[in-house]
């Protein structure tokens, strides 16, 4: 997470799809505590989830004694949801690229593009398996 920001909220998931009830719930929270706009609340609640979907099934790779650890920082004029799997990571500088006509039809690939369009940053860190997400308020 970048400097300045101050954690308001953080939760350790098991590395199990019904924990995503959990992250929606915390999004509402965040949400409604920050005043974020109901237009964008969606917007939040499709990145993050996307985020946490992806540490858990790709990160962690669905194994129930990994965790996924998620963090709410705030500052000023945005706010930031950390999402930090215990995966070995990816190489997230080298995606393909979902809206070529080679991967139209394929099945998956779009969550990191739907995040990266969705939110007003998204910032990987290390081997690539954390990741912050960044919204203006």
């Amino acid at each position: 997470m970048k400097e300045g920001f101050t954690i308001i909220e953080q939760l350790k998931l098991p590395s199990d799809f019904n924990a995503l009830v959990d992250v929606e719930n915390l999004v509402d929270r965040v949400c409604t505590g920050l005043g974020v706009q109901e237009d964008a609340y969606g917007n939040v609640l499709v990145a993050v989830t996307e985020a946490v979907n992806n540490a858990i099934q790709h990160g962690n790779e669905m194994n129930k004694e990994l965790f996924v650890d998620v963090a709410v920082g705030d500052k000023s004029e945005e706010f930031c949801f950390s999402i930090k799997d215990e995966g070995k990571g990816f190489k997230f500088d080298d995606l393909p690229d979902p809206t070529s006509p080679d991967n139209l039809l394929k099945e998956s690939g779009r969550g990191i593009f739907l995040m990266r369009n969705l939110a007003d940053d998204v910032i990987y860190d290390g081997i690539g398996n954390s990741v912050n997400i960044y919204f203006v308020k």
